[in-house]
């Protein structure tokens, strides 16, 4: 298997959030603005139990076998699952979207696990765009380099 070609590591990648972005709008668009007073009780029913979210990480903070993966990614592998490196198709849609092919899904090994385990880093194709998920895809952080 081909894997995508790994971008140099320069600076951090910023990402602001949904909610940053509708700020954003509704202050220097004229978009819509944010609701100030709370939702009907029928609308608080229909919302989901769990929002999810993307945040951050520092990679210091990290699983030791997350560096491990990282470093593998860095140096193009080899790896040792015949899945890391296959497109991630973010159906759980909790990463920002982006076509088809953009992001690639790597394992971070679970000691103890008898399986591939639920720690994964997920890439983007820009730099430092590292996500870690550690509950199998149902919350990102993006991998802060820096700290």
């Amino acid at each position: 298997m081909t894997n995508p070609p790994r971008v140099a590591r320069s600076r951090r990648l910023v990402r602001g959030t949904a909610l940053a972005g509708a700020l954003v709008s509704a202050l220097l668009l004229g978009g819509p603005a944010l609701a100030a007073t709370p939702p009907a009780p029928a609308a608080v029913a229909a919302a989901p139990a769990a929002v999810k979210t993307v945040g951050d990480i520092c990679y210091s903070d990290l699983p030791s076998q997350a560096h491990d993966t990282i470093r593998l990614i860095d140096a193009g592998g080899p790896f040792p699952y015949p899945k890391d490196g296959t497109v991630f198709t973010n159906r759980e849609g909790v990463l920002p979207k982006q076509t088809s092919g953009y992001y690639h899904e790597y394992t971070v090994t679970t000691p103890g696990s008898p399986d591939r385990g639920a720690r994964r880093i997920v890439t983007g194709k820009q730099t430092h765009e590292d996500y870690y998920t550690g509950d199998h895809y149902e919350t990102f952080d993006l991998v802060d380099f820096t700290c």
